[in-house]
């Protein structure tokens, strides 16, 4: 048995800025979920489908993990990652850092999970985990998930080894302080410069606003793409507003960054910035809830005005973005 002592455990909503808080509060740096989301440059959208997929997938966030990298070079952290394909490795690799009294991130598929709500499989999950005897594992999670939690060992074994979209092999993950701090004040402007690049000039179509806006496109076709309407649609619109896939958690995320984030630094451009995010939010959960009522009912013309919705989410959100790329 190992257990890590004074864990602090708060009422967060994202995955990875969860465990990034844990892990950054146990080396003496207390920053808000929001701070942590927008210093890694969390904030992006993707909209994915493919043949394999059984419903098309809507993300908010930049890709699992990248937003710890980004947090880490940030503020100079050292981030030490392991991943392997052995079991017994895997076990090895969380159960040093804890032995030594050092809380351990990981990445795994959140379906194994015994304490987790919603069932479906999403292999870029996040925890972080403080604790095991000769049968659970102590994490901690959401506040929707319920924060400090256990599972079976077998089920957290089965978690980190799953196969399939956004998984990671074993992945673990610790961060350490660094000698010399870098105060977060002044990282803020280069964190949301960088995010409002990748936002507006996406590689390929299905991210950032021109994701957004194939997002527009598709989801009147939505009730087309499936052969049970009554359930993937009102699981994607849950998915988006409980689980942040592709919904308002995000968006409020990055609005109080903007807010906190001006009231340390000034800023019209980033008091613009918080008031487009607002509004951006708010019509997400109304997608949301059309989605929804679209499965409910297998109306069409819900999903039609929720493509419309869209299309002005991704002009407020490409509005946003170049202001914020001004600063």
């Amino acid at each position: 048995m190992s257990m890590v002592k004074d864990i602090d455990v708060r009422d967060t909503q994202h995955c990875e800025t969860t465990t990034l808080g844990v892990l950054l509060r146990h080396e003496g740096i207390d920053l808000s979920e929001p701070m942590l989301f927008g210093l890694g440059s969390g904030l992006s959208f993707v909209y994915w489908d493919s043949k394999n997929m059984g419903f098309p997938f809507l993300g908010g966030r930049v890709k699992p993990f990248e937003l710890t990298r980004n947090l880490a070079a940030t503020l100079g952290l050292d981030l030490q990652v392991a991943e392997t394909t052995s079991a017994r490795k895997a076990w090895q690799n969380v159960t040093a850092p804890l032995d030594a009294g050092r809380p351990v991130g990981l990445q795994l598929d959140s379906f194994h999970l015994e304490h987790f709500t919603t069932r479906v499989h999403f292999g870029g999950h996040v925890v972080a985990m403080y604790g095991y005897d000769d049968e659970r594992a102590h994490l901690v999670d959401t506040a929707p998930q319920g924060g400090a939690v256990t599972t079976g060992l077998d089920s957290l074994a089965r978690a980190r080894a799953e196969r399939g979209p956004m998984t990671a092999r074993n992945r673990s993950f610790t961060l350490a302080a660094p000698t010399t701090p870098v105060p977060p004040r002044e990282r803020i402007v280069p964190a949301i410069r960088a995010c409002a690049e990748a936002f507006l000039a996406p590689p390929i179509a299905n991210l950032g606003h021109r994701g957004i806006e194939k997002a527009a496109r598709q989801v009147p076709k939505w009730l087309e793409r499936t052969d049970d309407p009554g359930t993937d649609l009102p699981r994607a619109a849950l998915l988006m507003e409980r689980a942040g896939t592709g919904g308002a958690l995000f968006r409020n995320l990055y609005r109080d960054f903007l807010a906190e984030s001006a009231e340390l630094i000034g800023g019209s451009r980033l008091r613009t910035g918080q008031r487009l995010y607002a509004e951006a939010a708010a019509r997400w959960t109304e997608v949301a809830g059309l989605v929804e009522a679209a499965g409910t009912a297998g109306d069409a013309r819900d999903l039609v005005r929720a493509g419309a919705l869209l299309r002005d989410v991704a002009r407020t959100e490409r509005e946003a973005m170049e202001t914020l790329g001004g600063l």
